[in-house]
């Protein structure tokens, strides 16, 4: 494709991204990622196998972790996964659907990331725009249902794409990084090794 339009979505929301996939299945100008909680919503989508189609071959990622999954396999799965796919494409532009329903506090998801978790995963965004697209970086807010939490893991990614640091301490975050399994476990390390084995080299066309 021409130089200047390819575009990387992440999707780091609990639930699939299947409105990105099923736009852009068969776009190879587009690289779609979906980190998200196996069979959480819609169900029957979002898995390892479907990545892309025709002309797309190769430019779907879906990494779906098991219920339960924290900082470990967050980590894990982006620094493995995310991050190959994004420097192997090559974009010109990322996009990021981030959603804060895979929060230890959210009602919906059934994951313990903390605010802490996003800071990582934005950092490591932000790197990855740096290199490959000058900067070129638009974070959109989707879900996340605990009032009481949305606030902090807003405010870390936005500390985190700024540069700046607000001083404003996270006041669960002492209790969420304590919760069982909080570090990668055999299982999750299993199914970010399946991803692997299933997904096609992302082309530099």
């Amino acid at each position: 494709c021409a130089r200047g339009r390819r575009v990387a979505i992440v999707d780091f929301d609990v639930h699939h991204g299947n409105g990105a996939e099923t736009a852009f299945y068969e776009d190879p100008d587009v690289l779609t990622i979906s980190l998200h909680q196996d069979n959480l919503f819609p169900t029957g989508r979002g898995k390892v196998s479907e990545v892309g189609r025709g002309d797309g071959l190769g430019c779907n990622l879906n990494i779906p972790l098991p219920p339960g999954s924290g900082s470990g396999a967050y980590r894990a799965a982006f620094d493995q996964l995310v991050k190959a796919a994004v420097e192997d494409f090559e974009p010109d532009m990322i996009f990021v659907a981030s959603g804060f329903d895979a929060s230890a506090m959210d009602p919906l998801g059934h994951m313990m990331l903390s605010s802490d978790d996003y800071r990582y995963i934005t950092d490591g965004i932000v790197a990855l725009a740096e290199t490959h697209c000058d900067g070129r970086l638009v974070m959109t807010h989707e879900g996340g249902y605990s009032e009481a939490y949305v606030p902090y893991c807003g405010l870390a990614v936005l500390e985190a794409m700024s540069g700046v640091d607000t001083g404003i301490e996270d006041p669960f975050i002492s209790h969420i990084v304590e919760y069982g399994g909080q570090t990668l476990q055999p299982h999750q390390q299993a199914a970010i090794d399946e991803v692997a084995a299933h997904s096609a080299k992302i082309g530099k066309n």
